[in-house]
């Protein structure tokens, strides 16, 4: 009988600038807590088998800042913040996005080795092409999950044959886009995956809705063999939709930051996304909202948590997605109970 597995997503985290200020702070401290980040959220977040996020910033102590084009933020978090992401259970992240390199290729290589050296998968970053498109593959339980994470964001940050850089790629749902995406999918399956996930850093900041050509590549993207796709970089949270039994989180916004918040679209607003699943089926997700406050999260409580229920619940009436109270937030059940499904040039047969 496969085993139930629970994986957290969580958005953009960021332990830059103010975060990496607290986080060496609280480090010379004689009661040193790395949890202390995660407020009330941490249970939550060590109650997963696995949490992913997308970590939006460079963790080396490099200061050159980045010399391939101008930019106006630049977060870098010294080595000790890796700590801060093994408190959480963070088990996996994102490199591909716009800040990876933030503190030049170096800021990267010493990125890759700290997150290596604290046994944290990666992907969508590397020392190369090869590197940067390459799939993580994490054993849990009895799954093997794959782990692709693309960009359009940054492109001068593109990986080279010979480069470091992201696995940047041109949302888009034509042919020859779609094509690179089914590689990246079979390269997961072929490397003994038997759950896909696809992360994704794409659209511009402070969108509240995916355009239609977002919608269209994610549900070519199920089509292509993943099994979940993971969104963010709006700083928003934006929709859930169920499509062909599989789950599309369109963007799962900000998670830990020292960002201003916008008083109108609250993007201090997000959601611990719970996925449970077994090897043969996703079985339900899970919402719980959070409030985040300068360099720390907390569970959403009272009017907030009402509030940031409903803005879901808006968002997803487009989509028919079935959302239901829990005590907790919100949740969809079940997602899916087929056990055999034929997507992209493979068959599986669970």
């Amino acid at each position: 009988m496969s085993k139930f597995v629970t994986l957290g997503f969580i958005g953009d985290v960021m332990l830059g600038r103010g975060v990496n200020q607290e986080i060496l702070k609280r480090a010379s401290e004689v009661k040193h807590s790395p949890e202390l980040f995660w407020g009330d959220v941490l249970p939550t977040l060590k109650g997963a088998d696995a949490v992913f996020a997308n970590l939006e910033c460079a963790i080396t102590e490099h200061t050159q800042q980045c010399r391939r084009t101008a930019k106006l933020f630049h977060f870098r978090a010294d080595p000790v913040a890796v700590e801060v992401l093994q408190a959480a259970n963070i088990r996996c992240v994102s490199l591909a996005n716009n800040h990876s390199l933030d503190f030049d290729d170096q800021g990267l290589l010493d990125t890759l080795d700290y997150l290596d050296a604290a046994k944290i998968h990666h992907a969508g970053a590397g020392r190369n092409l090869q590197q940067a498109i390459a799939p993580a593959i994490i054993p849990l339980a009895d799954l093997r999950l794959g782990f692709i994470a693309l960009t359009d964001n940054e492109k001068t940050f593109a990986a080279q044959p010979d480069r470091p850089g992201t696995y940047y790629l041109e949302i888009a749902p034509r042919p020859e886009v779609l094509a690179i995406v089914q590689n990246s999918v079979d390269q997961a399956r072929q490397a003994g995956a038997n759950f896909v996930i696809l992360s994704a850093h794409w659209g511009p900041n402070m969108v509240i809705s995916p355009p239609q050509h977002f919608r269209a590549f994610a549900h070519a993207a199920i089509d292509c063999g993943v099994d979940l796709f993971y969104g963010h970089s709006a700083h928003l949270v934006q929709a859930v939709e169920c499509y062909h039994h599989r789950l599309i989180l369109y963007d799962t916004g900000d998670f830990l930051d020292d960002y201003m918040v916008d008083p109108y679209l609250r993007n201090d607003w997000s959601f611990v996304f719970l996925v449970n699943m077994s090897r043969s089926e996703l079985h339900s997700l899970k919402l719980i909202p959070v409030r985040l406050h300068y360099a720390r999260v907390e569970r959403a409580r009272d009017e907030e948590f009402t509030a940031i229920c409903a803005r879901m619940r808006s968002l997803c009436a487009e989509f028919k997605t079935p959302l239901v109270d829990i005590p907790e937030g919100l949740e969809i059940a079940p997602i899916s109970k087929d056990t055999s499904w034929v997507r992209g040039s493979i068959q599986f047969t669970e």
